[in-house]
């Protein structure tokens, strides 16, 4: 089914919210947020403000596992005119460092 223009552009720039709100997610552990981390596969959002996102974890054995995907999930929430969110944590491809952004490989030094 092919978006009208509208419902693109409503679409693109809810997208860029939940992109922003993704940027202020950190795991406590590393301070770099998950976005700059690579931890984010991918965002779809439509225009009746159901948003889908694709994330990981640095390994199965995070000690977050169980809370950041809540964190996402609520942050996700609280955006005005997010009517649905779905979170899924895959595996594969596995994370590696070389997904971080450039700016995160500054922010570690590597």
């Amino acid at each position: 089914m092919t978006q009208s223009p509208i419902d693109k552009i409503q679409s693109q720039a809810l997208e860029a919210q939940v992109v922003e709100v993704l940027r202020t997610v950190y795991d406590p552990e590393i301070p770099v947020n998950i976005y700059e981390m690579g931890l984010i596969y991918e965002v779809k959002t439509d225009p009746k403000g159901k948003v889908d996102i694709k994330m990981t974890l640095t390994s199965p054995a995070c000690p977050v596992a169980v809370s950041l995907p809540i964190e996402v999930e609520d942050k996700i929430k609280a955006i005005d005119g997010v009517s649905e969110v779905k979170i899924d944590i895959v595996w594969d491809p596995t994370w590696t460092p070389e997904r971080m952004s450039e700016a995160a490989r500054l922010d570690l030094n590597l």
